[in-house]
């Protein structure tokens, strides 16, 4: 696994937030996965943050988040962007760039897909810019052609330009537009002459590709049927060599110059050789079904592409903005935030905000995967991307449009296609001594056999060509990064977002999954069902004291409580600092006197004189009708009780059921709820396994245990108050990650929707993704070692090597499109 160190310089906000804003940095960075250890490191005044990572699980650019939500803010040293690229037409040729963008001094870390088109680098400023990284991508051939998004890009477009030292910059934000996505399908055929007309320009590939068929056939069919004379018949075979071999040549020729050998050198090779040999038919067959077998790759993949920037296309380019008594339309990226906005029915949001005029109904589908629309009015939060299906609304800006929850998706999914699946490690690591070991091997074949007299050179350097052919590893280098990319791309259209190929292999292996109750398996929506008072003290004086010193805090009873006591018309007098005991209770101050609000364990390990038997008695009681409870003291006094109910969310029964369904054996339920509530709680949703007063360490505990006992599981929360247990777990699955860029963050895959139904999707689609890929391993695999052996002993002829070996790879791409068609089932 690879590990990198790096210190990133800090940016302290005032002195008296320092330390709560550095440990709260150092926290949430030791609970986020790929983070091996995290320190704060503090030299001359300025603060360093030391960290160990693996960039396969972790991008800068979400460390960086993470010390911004954290009050820290991170210099722009070190920049971490992702660049839409086209020029390359095969994955070896994507790996040597990764290498050599690598090797540049400063790149902390580069990866080049060739599936998705994306370029990820991560790199010191100080010592390496970009114009050098956009030098080193142009002199391997490819060009950058859509918006470069991520850390100290800002949604920067580059154009590509004739001369790499005359690169332009222009700001935006946003996706690949239907102009760009076109210019990199037709760059990644080598481009077309720029006097065509457009619809020529857009479909160059194919009318070569066309042309070297119709030029193969009149040559095979005039001079074996028709009685073309042999001159005809092989000017019609170097004609379809020019039309199928310019895009192959395009490729091979300024690679072989600058010292690259890919399939395209080894195809260029092998037509050159069949021509040399005599064999002009059959090299122009090779080259036509390359030509072919590379236009239905690109056709594929195009589409897989065009799946994740959809996603994008969701958000409208303008809006519409009250201004004063007028109403503007203006580009989405010039709205400001507590600007007001007007959706009409039937359109998409333009922003992430609250309604403050209207009620509608609002399709979130697009976002969040929910079926049905929500109906929504004052007060309530709206995404960009989701349809307003009914009347008009006045929607307050709440995030810029950089920032806003479908930026996020976006920005995340093109990072999680940089990081790479185990699958992928494994093809790398393959192909790094596979290559060098078949051209030692080629070597032998073509000079051995002569020198020992077995056959002539002309059949041993035929047989070497085949050779070639066959051990070009296409099918390999492209099957599970194809996969990943079609299958984190129907995850995210159907509101499930998953941070990397690794995860997406990883979760469809799990068969054990560990659930909090609050706001997971629950609804997480507490109401006061119980208020009881001992002699002399009324229920209102108990919900007061305690609505006092709840109103400071943010966890779900606490907003119960505050809730039932407004409801009353309490007047909530301002209580002291509120001292938080995790999992127990709190502690504060009213009018001088302590008040300690909490559990039963918590008095009963804490208090100096334990809780009145009459309390005691009606805790157990309430407790045993599935309510939880907290006890009330001020000084000495111990004023009542209040007991809160909450309810499980629809549907999760079922969901539970189909985990199993899946081959999820165990469930387990982890909560810091006495044990009569989690039992109660646990029997109506379905999980047997249920672990109760648990503090948050121990949550992290019993993560460990169970990982320990039962092998990889998943801690399924909110993200925020578990992230420990999620980052602990083998993957962290965290719900309504539309609503908190916390869960988007701390999660490696994040429900967008409060919606436990969606996990039963991720698992089966995980786990088709998983078939898929390893379908394309076994087809690579099984087709290269077919060709070599039937290759070295003679068995097949060049054009059915070309046919089997550019098949694997259409079919590989084809298989991996499957999964997106994939649905619940």
């Amino acid at each position: 696994m690879e590990k990198l160190r790096l210190a990133l310089p800090l940016l302290l906000p005032q002195m008296e937030q320092q330390d709560a804003c550095t440990h709260l940095l150092v926290e949430r960075l030791a609970g986020t996965r790929g983070v091996e250890a995290a320190h704060i490191v503090r030299k001359n005044g300025a603060a360093e943050l030391c960290l160990h990572y693996d960039p396969n699980l972790v991008s800068i650019g979400q460390l960086q988040r993470i010390a911004k939500s954290s009050g820290v803010a991170v210099t722009d040293r070190y920049r971490h962007e992702q660049m839409p690229f086209a020029g390359l037409d095969a994955a070896d040729a994507a790996d040597a760039l990764t290498g050599q963008l690598t090797a540049l001094p400063g790149m902390l870390h580069a990866s080049a897909n060739y599936a998705a088109g994306l370029i990820s680098v991560a790199y010191d400023s100080e010592v390496l810019d970009r114009a050098t990284i956009q030098k080193t991508i142009a002199a391997l051939g490819a060009r950058i052609v859509g918006p470069i998004r991520g850390q100290g890009a800002e949604g920067a477009i580059v154009a590509a330009t004739p001369d790499v030292g005359d690169v332009t910059v222009a700001m935006r934000t946003g996706v690949l537009t239907e102009a760009e996505t076109g210019e990199a399908a037709e760059a990644a055929h080598g481009g077309a002459p720029g006097l065509l007309p457009g619809w020529l320009r857009e479909q160059w590939a194919l009318v070569l590709v066309g042309l070297a068929g119709l030029f193969l056939a009149a040559g095979f069919i005039g001079g074996r049927f028709l009685g073309l004379p042999a001159w005809a018949a092989l000017l019609f075979y170097v004609l379809a060599y020019i039309a199928g071999g310019y895009d192959v040549a395009a490729h091979a020729i300024p690679g072989l110059l600058r010292g690259h050998f890919d399939t395209d050198v080894l195809m260029l090779a092998a037509a050159t050789g069949a021509a040399i040999l005599g064999q002009w038919a059959e090299g122009a067959f090779l080259i036509f079904l390359f030509a072919l077998g590379h236009a239905g790759e690109h056709y594929a993949l195009d589409r897989a592409r065009h799946a994740v920037n959809a996603l994008g296309e969701l958000m409208p380019k303008t809006a519409r903005v009250r201004r004063g008594e007028r109403i503007a339309e203006v580009a989405v990226e010039t709205l400001s935030v507590d600007d007001v906005v007007l959706v009409r029915p039937g359109d998409r949001l333009p922003v992430d905000g609250v309604i403050i005029g209207g009620t509608s109904a609002i399709d979130q589908a697009p976002v969040t995967g929910e079926s049905v629309p929500v109906e929504k009015g004052p007060g309530d939060a709206v995404f960009a991307g989701t349809i307003n299906q009914g009347a008009a609304l006045d929607v307050r800006v709440t995030r810029l449009t950089r920032d806003n929850t479908l930026s996020r998706i976006m920005l995340m999914v093109q990072e999680a296609q940089s990081q790479q699946s185990p699958t992928q490690q494994f093809t790398q690591r393959f192909t790094r001594w596979f290559m060098p070991a078949v051209l030692i091997f080629t070597v032998l074949v073509a000079v051995a056999p002569p020198l020992a007299g077995w056959m002539s050179w002309s059949d041993s350097i035929y047989r070497a060509l085949l050779l070639l052919v066959a051990s070009s590893p296409c099918a390999l280098a492209v099957g599970a990064p194809a996969a990943v990319l079609a299958g984190i791309a129907q995850a995210a259209r159907n509101g499930v977002l998953i941070k990397g190929g690794v995860h997406l292999e990883n979760l469809g292996a799990l068969k054990a999954m560990a659930f909090d109750k609050t706001g997971t398996l629950t609804e997480g929506c507490f109401r006061v069902t119980d208020v009881i008072s001992l002699d002399g003290v009324s229920p209102d004086a108990v919900l007061q004291v305690a609505g006092a010193v709840e109103q400071h805090s943010n966890h779900p009873l606490a907003l119960a409580v505050v809730q039932a006591a407004r409801a009353r018309g309490l007047e909530l007098p301002a209580a002291g600092g509120l001292d938080n005991m995790a999992g127990r209770g709190v502690r504060s101050s009213l009018a001088g006197q302590p008040v300690l609000i909490g559990s039963l364990r918590l008095f009963r390990e804490t208090a100096e004189q334990p809780p009145a038997d009459e309390l005691v008695r009606a805790v157990e009681r309430l407790e045993g009708d599935g309510r939880t409870t907290m006890i009330v003291q001020r000084g000495e006094e111990f004023l009542g009780l209040i007991a809160l109910a909450d309810q499980p969310r629809d549907g999760v029964r079922q969901a539970l059921a189909a985990l199993r369904d899946q081959g999820v054996r165990k469930l387990v339920m982890l909560t810091g709820d006495n044990e009569t509530v989690a039992a109660r709680i646990g029997e109506t949703v379905g999980v047997t396994d249920v672990r109760a007063n648990l503090l948050p360490e121990d949550k992290l505990d019993a993560i460990k245990a169970l990982e320990a006992e039962l092998g990889a599981i998943a801690m399924v929360g909110d993200g925020v108050n578990d992230a420990p247990a999620l980052a602990a777990a083998t993957i962290g699955i965290a719900m309504g990650g539309a609503g908190t860029a916390v869960a988007l963050e701390t999660a490696d895959v994040a429900l967008m929707a409060d919606d436990l139904g969606k996990l039963p999707f991720a698992v089966g689609l995980s786990r088709a993704s998983r078939r898929v890929i390893q379908q394309n391993l076994t087809i690579s695999l099984g087709v290269i070692a077919l060709l070599i052996l039937t290759s070295v002993v003679g068995v097949v002829g060049l054009s059915w090597a070309v046919v089997l070996h550019e098949g694997s790879t259409v079919a590989v791409v084809l298989n991996a499109l499957r999964l997106l068609g994939y649905r619940d089932r």
